[in-house]
């Protein structure tokens, strides 16, 4: 009789093995170690349960060799004491669930919490080069598969080693050569779950891949419907899926078939054991070796000693693929975080800007940027143009310290960049982004999310000069509208106003606007260019544009090439060089007055 919760797990499921487990286990532990009162309450709990469950059957014997030997005196304590022991063991499993629950929550809580935190101060180069579904696997999967184990394994692995030894020692204090004929099916049933276990294995990795093949070819037709509707391709795609499917039937059925057989493999072997301890038991009995109540005691150790094996050994994949889930989230961990220093605190700046002769390649010795040099007087808008690749987004993750240069300088009001502290230097600068960024708040929220202080009046003058105003009044709940699935409510136009309020209400000395109307109608971009000129006035400006007409009042043009500058002027200077801007120009206005 075992009161320790069973949790057999799954034999077949595929292992995911650490590269360090000693390291991970030991930053792992750190955590537990920070549990200790839990941790401690949950063993002593385990090792009550186990106490119990191994007097249990010994109670058994005791109370069969009564009714043999017609001792009824002893019979009702007996009985009595062996409810007590079946009660106190139930309380122990119940308490056993919510200790292990508790601890596993807070573990996971503590793992994930730091692991957010991380991943806010990583810089901006790190998460640029990790994939980002990557990154949720580890926060979600990998965090969650630490929870199993606690909630689920830690307790079992307690219970199973200690019911081992305890159920063990009994057995041979009872009969050593009974315990020896017991333990010869324990091997044989090691032995078979091995077996089962790597042919199960084979088809449930097997089964896997099939499984994402299915999902791949659902969501890529289905993403891609209309193109197989219109070309007509629906008998061959669902060819293609039926395929699949089959393959995928028929490896699950011999899967399922193999991990059914484990149950009753275990069972026959459980029962030869029985088989054996009757036979050998009945001799040693006529023998005056055991009593008949030691027969009955046995019976129960034996399963009760062979069930905490099988399951250690299914708690060892479950353990392993934690382990590995731990130590991809350590690798996060461990990463550098964003070097934000500087001892130069700036407030406040005129906003010239100055590149001198800055050299930068994401991958070393592929270069993106080539001695660029660039000064931006204070108050103006510098224009970046140029093909895709040409380098200027990147020119704008410099100036913010997103990315570190490999050489040459970069100054605001004649102060390098790395000397002022990182902070101050993205507090004085404003981005508006061709891809609109809005989080799940209020549009309220949003506007005032780089200036979370800001009174009403504020944040009305910042929808009035960012053309949102009149948009938000038409809403029901108008600034207290909620925004969800990053403002999917909104139109692409209202949602980049919004970030145009936004950038207007951080009251930036220097504005970034990277190609923020690429992604809108021409109708709204007359809109989104009035809200920007406001947002210009009296700033340094620098404008990535994609559509040339929006530049034309720019005070410089630069045009890039390849990551160098290519030619600067203005608007009618560059077309009447009929350059590199000319001909970009004529690609996007080809037939049309210039």
């Amino acid at each position: 009789m075992s009161f320790g919760r069973r949790r057999p797990g799954n034999p077949g499921a595929p292992v995911e093995k650490a590269k360090d487990s000693k390291g991970t286990l030991r930053r792992l532990a750190a955590y537990f170690g920070n549990q200790k009162k839990y941790v401690a309450v949950l063993f002593l709990i385990v090792a009550a349960s186990v106490v119990l469950s191994v007097s249990a059957p010994a109670l058994l014997s005791r109370a069969i060799d009564c009714i043999a030997s017609g001792t009824y005196d002893l019979l009702p304590r007996v009985l009595a004491i062996m409810l007590l022991i079946y009660l106190s063991g139930s309380l122990c499993s119940l308490l056993q669930e919510i200790v292990s629950a508790r601890l596993s929550q807070r573990i996971v809580k503590a793992i994930r919490g730091d692991l957010f935190r991380k991943i806010i101060r990583l810089p901006v180069s790190w998460l640029d080069t990790h994939s980002h579904g990557d990154l949720i696997s580890r926060m979600t999967n990998d965090a969650e598969n630490i929870s199993n184990v606690v909630s689920q394994s830690l307790s079992s692995l307690f219970s199973g080693v200690l019911t081992l030894i305890g159920t063990l020692a009994v057995m041979l204090w009872y009969s050593w050569q009974l315990t020896l004929l017991s333990c010869s099916t324990i091997i044989l049933s090691i032995i078979f779950t091995r077996i089962l276990s790597r042919l199960i294995r084979r088809y449930y990795i097997k089964r896997q891949q099939l499984l994402g093949s299915i999902n791949g070819i659902v969501e890529e037709k289905v993403s891609g419907f209309k193109t197989v509707t219109a070309y007509n391709q629906q008998d061959r795609v669902i060819e293609e899926f039926n395929k699949t499917s089959d393959e995928l039937t028929k490896t699950g059925i011999i899967a399922e078939i193999i991990s059914s057989s484990m149950g009753p493999v275990m069972n026959m072997l459980n029962n030869v054991s029985f088989v054996i301890v009757a036979v050998f038991g009945g001799i040693f009995a006529i023998r005056g070796y055991i009593t008949v109540g030691v027969i009955s005691a046995f019976i129960i150790y034996s399963k009760q000693f062979s069930r905490p094996i099988n399951e250690l050994s299914q708690l060892y994949g479950q353990i392993q693929t934690a382990i590995a889930g731990a130590e991809r989230i350590f690798e996060i961990l461990t990463a550098a975080e964003e070097d934000m220093s500087g001892s130069v605190r700036m407030k406040e700046t005129k906003g010239v800007i100055e590149f001198r002769n800055v050299n930068f390649s994401y991958v070393p010795g592929k270069p993106i940027i080539r001695d660029f040099s660039l000064r931006v007087e204070s108050g103006k808008k510098i224009a970046l143009v140029g093909s895709t690749g040409s380098g200027k987004t990147t020119i704008v993750n410099l100036l913010m310290r997103f990315y570190d240069i490999d050489s040459g300088e970069i100054t605001v009001d004649g102060v390098n960049i790395k000397d002022i502290d990182c902070r101050d230097l993205r507090d004085l600068i404003g981005i508006v982004l061709q891809d609109t960024v809005l989080f799940t708040d209020t549009i309220r929220g949003n506007l005032a999310y780089a200036h979370p202080e800001a009174t009403d009046r504020e944040i009305l003058t910042a929808a009035k000069f960012s053309r949102c105003r009149q948009m938000i009044s038409a809403l029901p709940k108008k600034y207290r509208t909620m925004l969800t699935d990053s403002g999917g409510n909104l139109s692409q136009g209202q949602r980049q106003l919004i970030s145009i309020g936004r950038a207007f209400l951080s009251y930036p000395h220097i504005l970034i606007l990277d190609e923020a109307t690429s992604n809108i109608d021409t109708r709204t971009e007359k809109h989104i260019q009035d809200a920007m000129y406001e947002l210009m006035r009296n700033r340094t400006s620098l404008i990535i544009a994609h559509r040339l007409s929006t530049i034309r009042d720019a005070d410089q043009i630069v045009v890039m090439e390849k990551g160098a500058i290519a030619e600067t002027g203005t608007h009618e200077e560059l077309l009447a060089r009929k350059g590199r801007y000319y001909e970009l120009y004529q690609t996007q206005y080809a037939g049309q007055e210039i």
